[in-house]
């Protein structure tokens, strides 16, 4: 499903969600459309292309720095930020989030869910200094850009794009050069038509 920016910031009616208890609908690819940008979660198909089995030329920079547990959960959540355009409020309860999701019991090697409820003020028990309404706007834009989908009432699947136990990630960005003439226009679009149904 496809979202704009404005829509995904609004996010949907808590009071009318609707719950999938046995399937978590964001395993598979997904894609909203954030300014001028797409990001998209889910497999990432080769650098080849198909037809002519030509590799695309692309130039890499990786670096690679060490973090402690609570650093890497931050450059992870800021990372996430700037990649979705999250408001400051979405933002901070991502991080709430993904904090209690670190602490989530793994059930075969994963967890695939987290619960979510508000009480005491605080975050299932936790404080985290926002207010209930505060916390409630930042829960809606993450449902509305695929972070989190509801499984039941205050459990909530995650995206495992999102969210992970693991020790590494890695944030890609790819820069393309704009096209001038109407033919390599042509191009970019039938290339971007074909590595779109290779992802499907």
């Amino acid at each position: 499903m496809k979202m704009t920016q404005s829509t995904a910031r609004k996010g949907p009616n808590l009071r009318k969600l609707e719950y999938s208890p046995n399937t978590n609908p964001l395993v598979t690819a997904g894609e909203i459309d954030i300014k001028r940008r797409r990001v998209r979660t889910g497999l990432k198909q080769d650098l080849i292309d198909p037809t002519t089995g030509v590799i695309s030329g692309i130039a890499t920079i990786h670096t690679i720095e060490e973090k402690d547990d609570e650093e890497f959960v931050k450059v992870f959540a800021a990372g996430v930020k700037a990649i979705y355009d999250l408001s400051r409020t979405a933002a901070r309860v991502f991080q709430a989030v993904l904090e209690i999701y670190q602490a989530e019991p793994m059930n075969g090697g994963f967890a695939d869910s987290v619960y979510l409820a508000w009480f005491d003020g605080g975050l299932s028990g936790r404080k985290i200094d926002m207010s209930d309404d505060t916390f409630t706007r930042g829960l809606k834009e993450l449902l509305s850009k695929g972070f989190i989908s509801p499984r039941q009432p205050n459990l909530f699947w995650v995206n495992p794009s999102l969210f992970f136990k693991g020790n590494r990630v890695m944030f890609l960005k790819e820069y393309r050069r704009k096209s001038t003439s109407p033919d390599e226009n042509g191009r970019a679009k039938l290339e971007e038509s074909r590595q779109a149904r290779l992802i499907e």
